[in-house]
């Protein structure tokens, strides 16, 4: 008896998802206002006036219909934006969407049991994806804590989409094929993927109704590398999921015709848990300078990872470790709990396996062997050489600030998200001599399905300080009372977007009534101060939070003259990742990423002198 009452007391991962509230569509009114105060850092007076009346005549005219139409399409979905949102966004993109929005990130393992060594790469991999399995078994039992913002229970729809989920390219849109199920769903698939030298195997990691253990992985996982690296390479198939989305989609088609078999294989990758991948390099990394194992974790070897697979364990030959995903299913902060889980677990252990060595005898792995033939072959060659062309474009560097982190930013009082990004800000205006619009991601996961709000970090006030940074005839005092305001102002601004008061999702929402009602694009959104304030994907810096765990990840920049900024917050460090293109003469992801590490220190040193 007893022990009913406290299985029924225990929360269900998913069991709140039904009472999430609906997302709210803001005031038309508030939104505007709040979009007028977003463009003025990049508006002289008389182009302010201009954007002005654009705004007040959209207001009151086409505006306005549109909202109504909006709040008619809210009434009848628990969220207005979501397939908008994954289509938009996402699954409508045409380009390299491996390149130009996967995430990724090093595993922080380095700093505490696994120092980079040669040879250590398959026992650390099984050990890694032992515990990746323990929370796939969580998380079907529904035993994977709910996640709260106070008390605020959050959405965890994005939690299924961690295993058993890829991306499939389609000739004009891309879809989600999402095979996860819970215990009391029915039947999940449950084989791994593995792909090494240009090679394709699966072995299942459920072996008479009990999970494979680490010893028993390890034997998978020597057996699939041993003969990669006593035959030839295979033909690498999976380079072709970096190629422009359109192409891939009709190769894709190509392959299928060509073989029926090869249908079965793409599925069979389709519902895996997730893709291992065993990557031959061995990226230097230090706890300082993740730099080359964050680069090459996304985008190294294009034939040892499943650029459309939702999630992605690479293990490099000298035992480091990244992470590489499809974005469109889920937002980082659901890979970050699940990584989160097991380098606990990871740390607890040692780094070791302490259970039993018994290795049952279980099938060998299956190696998938498509049929290409010489156009194929041809085409995958191409995919290579294209998405090396435009990788080797690419600047990235990924450090760690030492001197402080959250808590001594904590002791001042000051919130340490926004505090980088005012850092940021700084920076950008001392390298470039200009506001710089920014994104910053913020999380709307306190509604049904909820996913992201763009914050817009390039205020009026950050400007002001900014510029009373430069100015040597400002005091201190004056640059503290500055740089007040500026935080307030960020601070309120987070808070409006993770309520679903942001404005950015609100004005797309307009935009694409119009468009699926066949009305011309209203004069807002062709106007100047739309596109140089950041507007439809114009955003010079794009940057997210990465939480404030030992995780960092990283992304390409938006634009191209603009930056990729992520960063993590730890108590005594902040790590940053940095990216930019070298063929933009203007942008240096090292110089912003040492003058951001500068403008921390000057933020520091304001708030001490100010107290003396």
């Amino acid at each position: 008896m007893e022990k009913q009452v406290l299985e029924s007391s225990e929360e269900r991962t998913f069991q709140y998802q039904d009472s999430l509230p609906s997302l709210p569509v803001p005031p038309l009114d508030e939104s505007l206002s709040k979009y007028l105060d977003a463009v003025k850092p990049f508006l002289n007076q008389e182009e302010y006036q201009r954007t002005e009346d654009i705004v007040k005549k959209f207001e009151n005219g086409i505006g306005k219909e549109l909202h109504q139409k909006l709040l008619e399409r809210a009434k009848t979905r628990r969220n207005w934006l979501e397939d908008w949102w994954l289509n938009v966004a996402y699954l409508d993109l045409r380009i390299s969407t491996q390149i130009h929005c996967n995430i990724g990130g090093p595993g922080p393992f380095i700093e505490h049991c696994w120092p980079p060594k040669e040879g250590t790469q398959i026992e650390r991999a099984c050990v890694n994806i032992w515990h990746t399995l323990k929370y796939w078994d969580l998380l079907r039992a529904e035993k994977v804590a709910i996640e709260r913002s106070g008390n605020a229970v959050l959405d965890m729809n994005q939690f299924r989409m961690l295993f058993c989920t890829c991306k499939i390219p389609g000739v004009t849109r891309d879809s989600i094929g999402s095979y996860f199920k819970t215990e009391a769903e029915g039947e999940c698939p449950s084989h791994l993927i593995v792909l090494c030298r240009g090679r394709v195997f699966a072995f299942d990691a459920i072996h008479e109704g009990n999970m494979i253990t680490p010893p028993e992985i390890f034997r998978q996982l020597t057996y699939i590398q041993k003969r990669c690296h006593s035959e030839p390479d295979g033909p690498g198939l999976a380079a072709l999921t970096s190629s422009e989305r359109t192409k891939w989609a009709e190769l894709r088609e190509y392959l299928i015709d060509l073989d029926p078999n090869n249908l079965t294989l793409l599925e069979k990758i389709q519902r895996s848990l997730f893709v291992v991948c065993l990557d031959d390099s061995s990226p230097h990394a230090t706890p300082e300078d993740y730099t080359e194992v964050t680069r090459l974790g996304l985008t190294g070897d294009p034939t040892v990872r499943w650029g459309d697979k939702s999630y992605n364990s690479i293990f490099f030959s000298n035992g480091t470790c990244s992470a590489f995903c499809d974005h469109s299913p889920f937002d980082a902060m659901a890979l970050i709990t699940m990584l989160s889980y097991a380098e606990k677990k990871i740390i607890e252990n040692e780094g070791k396996w302490k259970g039993s060595d018994k290795v049952r005898d279980i099938p060998w792995p299956e190696e998938l062997v498509f049929t290409v033939d010489q156009k194929i072959i041809n085409e995958i060659g191409r995919a290579k050489e294209l998405y090396y062309k435009k990788v080797s474009d690419l600047q990235l560097v990924n450090y760690a600030f030492t001197s402080f982190g959250k808590a001594l930013i904590r002791k001042k009082k000051l919130h340490p998200d926004t505090f980088v990004q005012l850092a940021l800000q700084l920076a950008y205006y001392k390298c470039h001599g200009r506001p710089g619009c920014c994104y910053e991601t913020a999380m709307t996961r306190r509604f049904y399905h909820g996913r992201t709000e763009t914050i817009r970090s390039c205020t009026v006030e950050a400007v002001e300080w900014c510029k009373s940074m430069l100015d040597p005839s400002n005091s201190t005092y004056q640059r503290l009372q500055l740089m007040h305001n500026a935080f307030a102002k960020h601070n309120k601004m987070r808070k409006e977007c993770e309520n679903g008061k942001g404005f950015d999702r609100h004005l797309l929402g307009l935009l694409l009534i119009a468009q699926e009602q066949g009305l011309p694009v209203p004069e807002l959104y062709v106007d100047n101060a739309f596109t140089a304030s950041g507007g439809g994907g114009n955003f010079i810096l794009s940057t997210s939070l990465t939480g404030y765990t030992r995780f960092s990840g990283s992304a390409l920049p938006m634009v191209h003259h603009g930056y990729g900024f992520f960063y993590a917050i730890r108590d005594d460090r902040i790590v940053t990742t940095c990216s930019s293109w070298k063929s933009c003469p203007e942008t240096d992801a090292e110089v912003l990423c040492r003058t951001v590490f500068q403008c921390f220190q000057d933020m520091l040193k304001l708030t001490v002198t100010a107290q003396l």
